[in-house]
């Protein structure tokens, strides 16, 4: 059970440095638009709030959605949590060996 979890949290981890990673390129990307003149300086902070509230938004769903796992898996048995466990196993070494 704990290798999963700290799977899921790796993969939350890995999720949220994707997404800040993601908004810091796009504001450069509008920053170098306002300097070329392609943007005004008024429609580059609209744009930048715009993508800031659209990751908040994506945040809070992955939020969820990481909850709603935790609670199923909380929910189950030790024999369906060990008929899960060998279900992964299998999956992980079918791509392992393709």
């Amino acid at each position: 059970m704990e290798k999963i979890t700290d799977g899921f949290k790796t993969l939350l981890l890995a999720a949220v440095g994707a997404a800040a990673l993601t908004a810091d390129k796009s504001q450069e990307i509008l920053k170098e638009l306002v300097s070329r003149g392609e943007l005004t300086v008024e429609q580059g902070k609209a744009l930048n709030q715009e993508l800031k509230h659209k990751f908040s938004e994506a945040g809070k769903e992955k939020e969820k959605e990481d909850t709603a796992v935790a609670d199923f898996l909380k929910g189950l048995s030790p024999e369906e949590l060990e008929a899960l466990k060998q279900k992964i196993r299998e999956t992980v070494s079918k791509d392992g060996d393709e």
